[in-house]
């Protein structure tokens, strides 16, 4: 699946102690390898400790340093993981701050520090010259020749491509990480010592997800901690684990303790990002210097447990807070989308059908809205009610209670003596509850809708969602069309989060009971007959699958570009208490079938918003051919 587990370690430390301080590394090392770290990360400086001073200028110090980093190398055979430590080092008569990478007794690669700090508390160009310039060299130490010296260094197995910073390299302007991921590094490594001040942590973080996000990387960072000198500065050990601009691991920070934080990184879902996005590509022809990638292998790819956190539900955010904040931002942007499409037309009405439904009630939300913003009266939102063979009084009532209590001119038209004509007219036997059956009503009800917008001047409101589209559970040139669609990018399970926000928020004690109620009720199209007790017979989610399931689905199959069986294991993990895997199964192949068999429907599609991330507008982000086949996908 391409997943790697990295790591980033603050041990205890005593400065300039470098037998203290290696002891301690190799207890991180240990923890890593115990936790299948293919990746550790530690301090800048870790060997020594940062806070050396002119101690950093000691034959003593210096020469015991490099027999660390001898002991280091062998402590690390065997252990199957790149270790990334910090060091000072001599090269071309000048001291260099470093990141040692060493992997199985060797160290492959040295990355000098590329921009020195020399203001407020920093003074490091006291000792420390900058590595910014030096691309392509190599230097001896006593225990291996030959080993590649230089900011230009990428590590790659092939898969994982492996760039290094230090510390203030993440500060400046353009950081070195920003030329190695255009080069094709994908895991970043900051080997840091920053200190703390007031609110400088929420800052660091921020940087940190930001370049993660910039770079559509991941960026492991690791500072040192609480035993550094205290004369003038106090450091915290802040650890992070950054994947794409999300934090995937942090620790609490002023811990007093050797301390090991790991996270799974995923490197498809990385290399997908880079893959779709163009600037990206348009903006690696600009770097200014070849890379040398240093290439080794791992034994294995083993990660442990699959701890990473899996999102049943990607389209709706965990935090209360936070999905108050995406709805309210949703309802803007129907609303003023909409608002646009009525000024350019110049019509003062809309029309849209309504059914006691939750698409349709989200629709004419967003449509009263936008009314209300323009200073049109809700009179002008022609609510239409079109029962049929399967409309139970629930809906019914729900439906004509909703827009009176808005205000707006609603209109009944039983469609049923028209669909019996109908089936009349086309041969069909009423009796035969076929697709036929379902679909006369739907397209006999868009007819309807149409002809009233064409009549009384107005706009006909699209209902339908992102997932049905995704699915395809619409009838063609019937409910699938209309002249401008507000929810077709908006998924089911994220319409039911909007509806109870206007319930919660933005509506009356009345019309707030109607939607709770709107809401408890089962998804249907209601195009089959109602039961002897005039409950609804046709449920959607017994015949397409879980919207849970399939929004699940559709999020990691467009955003990520996933394969089946990743995302089956993916599912597999977020959903294990809720479903078997036979289930998530079953629907991912009903998924598969449908998404691409139904794709003719979503190149016909009206306009209509992008609200989120995935959009399947074939003017824009999904353009795929209508006959493409599905076997590639259900080869699970």
């Amino acid at each position: 699946m391409n997943y790697i587990r990295v790591g980033a370690a603050s041990p205890i430390t005593k400065v300039s102690d470098i037998n203290f301080n290696v002891k301690n590394i190799k207890h991180c090392i240990d923890d890593a390898f115990n936790e299948h770290c293919k990746l550790i990360v530690f301090p800048e400086l870790a060997v020594t400790s940062y806070t050396c001073g002119d101690l950093f200028l000691q034959n003593q110090l210096l020469n015991r340093s490099i027999e660390a980093l001898k002991d280091l190398c062998d402590y690390s055979k065997n252990k199957d993981m790149l270790i990334a430590v910090g060091a000072p080092l001599v090269f071309e008569n000048c001291l260099y701050n470093c990141a040692c990478i060493i992997f199985e007794g060797t160290i492959l690669g040295i990355v000098p520090k590329s921009y020195i700090p020399n203001y407020s508390e920093f003074y490091e160009k006291r000792w420390f010259s900058e590595g910014i310039d030096i691309k392509d060299k190599t230097i001896d130490l006593y225990f291996q020749k030959d080993i590649a010296f230089g900011t230009n260094l990428i590590f790659s197995d092939g898969i994982n491509k492996f760039g290094f910073e230090i510390c203030e390299d993440l500060w400046v302007t353009i950081p070195p990480s920003s030329y190695l991921t255009l080069m094709g590094a994908n895991i970043i490594s900051n080997l840091s010592a920053s200190n703390e001040l007031v609110s400088k942590c929420t800052y660091r973080k921020s940087l940190i997800e930001s370049q993660s996000a910039r770079c559509m990387s991941a960026y492991i960072y690791a500072s040192s901690g609480v035993f550094e000198s205290t004369t003038d500065l106090l450091f915290s050990g802040h650890m992070m684990v950054s994947e794409n601009g999300n934090t995937l691991a942090e620790n609490k920070r002023f811990q007093r303790d050797n301390e090991v934080i790991t996270a799974l990184i995923d490197i498809d879902r990385l290399n997908n990002e880079r893959l779709k996005n163009v600037t990206f590509r348009d903006n690696s022809k600009y770097t200014h210097f070849a890379v040398k990638e240093i290439k080794f292998s791992y034994a294995d790819m083993s990660y442990g447990n699959f701890d990473r956190f899996i999102d049943k539900h990607p389209f709706v955010p965990s935090s209360e807070i936070e999905r108050s904040e995406r709805c309210r931002e949703i309802f803007n942007i129907q609303s003023s989308a909409l608002a646009k499409r009525m000024e350019h037309t110049g019509l003062k009405k809309a029309v849209i059908g309504i059914s006691g439904g939750l698409d349709s009630t989200l629709a004419l939300l967003a449509t009263v809205k936008t009314f209300d913003m323009l200073n049109i009266p809700r009179k002008n939102i022609l609510t239409i009610t079109m029962p049929g063979f399967g409309t139970t009084d629930r809906t019914y009532n729900n439906a004509l209670d909703l827009c009176r209590n808005l205000n707006t001119e609603l209109r009944e038209i039983n469609i049923v003596e028209a669909c019996l004509k109908h089936f009349e007219d086309i041969g069909h036997a009423v009796e035969k509850q076929d697709v036929t059956y379902e679909n006369v009503q739907a397209r006999e009800r868009t007819q309807i809708l149409m002809d009233i917008a064409n009549k009384e001047a107005g706009l006909l409101i699209g209902t339908g969602d992102l997932s049905e589209l995704a699915l395809g559970w619409c009838t063609y040139n019937g409910d699938h069309m209309s002249m401008y669609s507000v929810n077709c990018s908006v998924p089911k399970t994220l319409v039911r989060y909007l509806v109870r926000y206007v319930a919660d928020n933005e509506a009356d004690e009345h019309t707030s009971k109607i939607l709770i109620d709107i809401l408890n009720t089962p998804v249907s199209p209601e195009l089959l007959p109602k039961d002897k007790e005039g409950n609804i017979t046709q449920k959607t989610e017994d015949i397409v699958g879980p919207y849970e399931l399939h929004d699940f689905f559709l999020y990691h199959f467009i955003r990520y570009g996933a394969t089946p069986e990743k995302i089956l294991f993916l599912a597999e993990n977020a959903f294990k208490h809720d479903y078997s895997k036979d289930t998530i199964k079953l629907w991912l192949d009903k998924f598969i079938k449908r998404f691409f068999t139904q794709q003719f429907k979503r190149s016909a599609l009206p306009d209509g918003p992008k609200v989120g991330t995935i959009s399947l507008s074939p003017r824009g982000d999904w353009r795929m051919p209508s006959d493409a086949s599905y076997n590639l996908w259900m080869d699970i």
